[in-house]
Parts: C-alpha cells; sequence; structure tokens
C-alpha cells in the first residue's frame, strides 16, 4: 500500500498538470504515514537517561608535596682527645645516655702532674725573685730595666704554669652536650695520639632532617611550615616536623632549594642517617568541594561535571585542585549542595533529563 501510494504521488508530480489540489493530499498523505507529532510540530524528547549521583562534600582540603629527606642529629660529636696520652679509665657504657660536662675517659695523668708541680716550683721561684726586686727598687738600688725584667719573668712562670694546668685536666675527656654514645674506638691502656675517635656521641631529641624541594616551589616554603616524616622502620606510622631552617640560596645543578626541619624523637624511634619520605604541606583550605573522581567529564581540554538540577543534566566547566584516591578537589564551578553525576554520563548532553538509580547521601535541593 504504501509502495503504491509512493508511486502514485511521484506520478502526479511527474505531470505538468497544475493540479495544486493533488499534491496537497500528498503532502497531507506522507505526513500521517510519518507518524504522531507534539503539539509544538517536533518530534516526542528521548527517555529520561538513567544516572547515578552524589553529592558534594565539604571537608579541609591540604595542598601537599613530596620529597625525600635524610635524618639527622641535632648535634653531632666525635669525642677525640686533644693530648696524647695511655687511656686510663672508660667511664660510660657504649648506647648510653650522657649529660654534658660528664667524664667520658681519663688518660694517665703523672707526666701531666710532674709537668704542672715543676712548673709551679718554678713559678714560686720568680715570685720570691720579683719580690726582692720590687723592695730594692723601692730603695733605689736597682734599676727600673732589672725590675721589668723580673716582672716579665714572673708572668711567664705563670702563664707557663696554667697551660701545664690546662694540659692535665684535658687528660679527663668530658662530654661536649647530652646525648647517646655510639660504639668506642679505643680500650683501655690503649695510647691515644692527639685527635684520635675515641666514640661519637648524638643528641636526637629532637631531630633534624634535610630535604629539597623543586625551584617552583621555593616562593611558597617558608620557615614555620609543617609536615610529616614516613620511614621504612616504622611502617604506617607518621612524625610531625617543622621547616625551621631554608637556605638562601638554589642548588644550581638541580635547581632545588635545601630546607632543614626539626622532629620530636622522645621515644627514639629516629635516627641519624635514616632515609624518609616527607609530605609538606604548602596550603590549607578548611572548607574545600570534594567530588569523585568519576564525576569529572574531560572535554577539549577542559574539565566538566553534569549537575542534576530539577531532573536535568546541567553541563558545568569546573576548575580543579588537589587529587586524592577517589575524589578531587573542585576548586571553582561548584558549591555546597550540588549533585553530580556519577554514572550514565557518557551519551548525556547539556539539559537532558535523567532518571536517578541510586540514593545519594544528602540530595541537593531540587533533585
Amino acid at each position: 500500500m504504501q509502495g503504491s501510494f509512493t508511486k502514485m504521488c511521484t506520478v502526479f508530480r511527474a505531470r505538468p498538470v497544475g493540479l495544486s489540489i493533488l499534491v496537497l493530499w500528498c503532502a497531507g498523505a506522507a505526513a500521517q504515514q510519518a507518524g504522531p507529532v507534539s503539539p509544538k510540530g517536533q518530534s516526542e524528547e528521548a527517555p529520561p537517561a538513567v544516572v547515578e549521583v552524589a553529592p558534594v562534600l565539604i571537608e579541609p582540603a591540604r595542598e601537599e608535596i613530596g620529597v625525600v629527606g635524610s635524618l639527622m642529629a641535632e648535634e653531632s660529636v666525635i669525642v677525640r682527645p686533644e693530648v696524647a696520652g695511655r687511656l686510663e679509665s672508660i667511664e660510660f657504657k657504649e648506647g648510653q645516655a650522657v649529660e654534658k660536662g660528664q667524664v667520658l675517659f681519663t688518660l694517665d695523668p703523672a707526666e701531666f702532674q710532674a709537668e704542672v708541680a715543676r712548673t709551679a716550683a718554678a713559678t714560686r721561684l720568680w715570685e720570691l725573685k720579683y719580690e726582692r726586686a720590687r723592695d730594692l727598687l723601692q730603695r733605689k738600688v736597682m734599676s727600673q730595666q732589672e725590675y721589668d725584667e723580673s716582672l716579665a719573668q714572673l708572668q711567664t712562670a705563670r702563664a707557663q704554669l696554667a697551660l701545664e694546668r690546662v694540659r692535665l685536666a684535658k687528660t679527663r675527656l668530658v662530654a661536649p652536650i647530652s646525648g647517646i654514645v655510639g660504639l668506642r674506638q679505643v680500650s683501655p691502656g690503649d695510647y691515644v695520639e692527639a685527635g684520635h675517635d675515641m666514640v661519637n656521641l648524638e643528641a636526637v631529641d629532637p631531630i633534624k632532617i634535610d630535604f629539597s624541594v623543586p625551584e617552583r616551589y621555593s616562593a611558597v616554603l617558608t620557615a614555620g611550615q609543617r609536615f610529616t616524616v614516613r620511614v621504612e622502620a616504622h611502617p604506617g606510622r607518621e612524625f610531625a616536623g617543622e621547616v625551621y631552617a631554608i637556605d638562601p640560596r638554589l642548588d644550581e645543578a638541580n635547581r632545588t632549594l635545601r630546607a632543614r626541619g626539626r622532629i620530636a624523637n622522645g621515644d627514639m624511634a629516629l635516627r641519624p642517617g635514616m632515609f624518609a619520605q616527607v609530605q609538606i604541606t604548602l596550603a590549607t583550605r578548611e572548607r574545600a568541594v570534594w567530588v569523585p573522581e568519576e564525576a569529572i567529564v574531560p572535554r577539549g581540554g577542559e574539565q566538566f561535571v553534569f549537575r542534576v538540577r530539577e531532573g536535568r543534566a546541567a553541563l558545568t566547566r569546573v576548575r580543579l585542585g588537589v587529587r586524592q584516591v577517589g575524589r578531587v578537589e573542585v576548586v571553582d564551578g561548584l558549591k555546597e549542595g550540588d549533585t553530580v553525576i556519577t554514572a550514565g554520563h557518557t551519551m548525556l548532553h547539556d539539559n537532558a533529563a535523567v532518571r536517578i538509580v541510586n540514593l545519594p547521601v544528602t540530595a541537593a535541593p531540587g533533585v
């Protein structure tokens, strides 16, 4: 029937009869075969797209960078003698905590004590000579030059005596700082030369960390910024620290800026020389807007989301910020109370009707 109708209309159009009534009849018949039309003369709208949605979340966002660092002692000293001698005694146990000024080693003091005694006797003799010279000068029996020479000799003897006493005191090696002693390199009875390494002493509470950040962060890295540290020795544990010093000069080889921070280490969990992963907080936004990663629709180098507004999808351009596992911060384009489409938006377009098949935790007004 349809083929006959089409053939007949074609024949009528081919003939130059100019009968307008036949042309109108053909157009009306064709419209009836095309199916029903909407009141506005357009085709009926496609059924609503089935989608899943999620509300935006308002939570703090921290802008962070991750770098690597190396732990080092707050203060580190290698104890060395300033005078040579035979080691008489060791006054500590390896690995123990010691206080500043505590005796660590004692060298045999006999030779130094003898030098002090000899110099003290010579000094006493020069004191007696000086007293006689002063008396003779007052009686004008001695010249001023002889008196001055006697005074100079006495002062030289006293200086020598002070020097010998200092050398004697250096036979007792004391801790220059409070900290933990390491493993000693000497034994009682050893003869040690001046400058010989005897034991290391480390102050590790707090402990310091050195790390470098790329040049592009040099403008935002400041003293006082907080960071967290992870080490392999304590998996799952974070240690909080604070930047206290920044090198004013960038490393020309790799264009990085060196910084140093401190970490509380009361339980001695961290040790100098450890390798550490450092997370530095550059900025914090207390009321940041978060959406699931699935809600982001990249188009033409820009980022979009579909908001749900009065039962329809509203294509919205957004600017992204911090990314975390499974979610991303939206810096611009969304606000508290919005609801975004997370599934089913592959074939969506702006203003398309949608049907929600999941119930969001907090539905936005007008969804």
